[in-house]
């Protein structure tokens, strides 16, 4: 159940001019760089993924696979809204998103059905809990791009998914574009904050299971660890099948760190707060703790840790983080 929730809960625009999209999820030719090489293949968990041709109806299943694609250029005709936005299933923070809205797909449990009736000729599931069962049947349907090679369940490295998608999509140099302005980004941040650079942090989250800690490879800790931070040693030291680890009320004073990141889920702010075994961390009686409500557009940002919610997240963020660490 802890594991479900996480998934489901937890929690600018790029310029991509040059990889142009149709209303209906197709990536337009853009040139002989490289780009709209097809066969592309892809290496999955699951093998090699060729992709024949230009896709011209894409499904976007996985954890920011959406998001992903729009900042490619390509409008996906069917999408999973894993942090329920609702609408469109994209975060506040896409300016430019879909000229006709994605029909919405459910996220651990999705609609095969509803995917079917969209007639996709690739389906992306880049980041998911990597199934083989799922694959097999979304496979049927279409050519699916499944997590990379030695992923975990929603464990795929950000840079990874995108140049998966990218391949798949046909511009591999436009991935490569946008991964390097997410490493400028997060780089040009670091450097304004050296007093980042190699603090401890734990992200915590708090559910009404109780808690959990995200380990190194999530992407809310790989959003911190872009900024100079180190993972808590406590958290990382378990040994952990999944994204997070689940942490008992008489274990909790292992959240201790440099700055505490705790994420309510489905449970009010004060649940957290008004704790009082989470009270005697050092981190909160130091002040070097922070809770981020539960659905925030913040904790949403850093969750989904996308190409076009980073500048968002970064903008929004580092003032409080630099204030709490300071």
């Amino acid at each position: 159940m802890k594991l479900r929730l996480m998934a489901l809960a937890a929690a600018t625009t790029l310029a991509v001019g040059a990889c142009g999209s149709t209303d209906d999820g197709s990536a337009e030719e853009t040139g002989s760089n490289g780009t709209g090489a097809f066969p592309a293949t892809i290496e999955t968990m699951f093998g090699s993924v060729t992709v024949e041709s230009q896709p011209e109806r894409v499904v976007a299943l996985g954890w920011g696979d959406a998001e992903t694609a729009l900042a490619l250029g390509v409008q996906p005709v069917g999408a999973s809204d894993w942090l329920a936005f609702g609408e469109d299933g994209v975060g506040p923070w896409v300016q430019e998103g879909y000229a006709e809205s994605p029909e919405i797909i459910g996220t651990v449990d999705p609609s095969f059905e509803k995917i079917a009736a969209l007639a996709p000729d690739l389906i992306l599931d880049t980041a998911s809990a990597g199934d083989q069962g799922r694959y097999d049947t979304l496979s049927a349907i279409a050519t699916t791009v499944g997590p990379p090679e030695g992923a975990t369940a929603y464990l795929t490295p950000r840079d990874e998914q995108i140049s998966m998608v990218a391949s798949a999509l046909g511009v591999p140099d436009k991935g490569a574009e946008v991964v390097a302005d997410i490493d400028e980004q997060f780089a040009t941040a670091a450097a304004e904050h050296p007093e980042f650079a190699g603090k401890t942090v734990t992200v915590a989250a708090y559910t009404s299971d109780g808690w959990g800690a995200y380990v190194s490879g999530d992407a809310r800790v790989q959003f911190l660890q872009d900024l100079g931070f180190v993972n808590n040693p406590a958290v990382e030291a378990v040994e952990a099948d999944s994204f997070f680890i689940p942490i008992s009320n008489e274990n909790l004073g292992m959240l201790d760190a440099d700055l505490l990141i705790v994420l309510p889920i489905y449970v009010e702010t004060s649940e957290v707060t008004d704790n009082p075994l989470f009270q005697q961390i050092p981190a909160v009686q130091d002040g070097r703790f922070l809770v981020l409500d539960s659905g925030s557009d913040i904790a949403n940002a850093i969750s989904l840790n996308s190409a076009l919610s980073i500048p968002f997240a970064l903008e929004q963020l580092v003032p409080l983080l630099s204030e709490r660490v300071g």
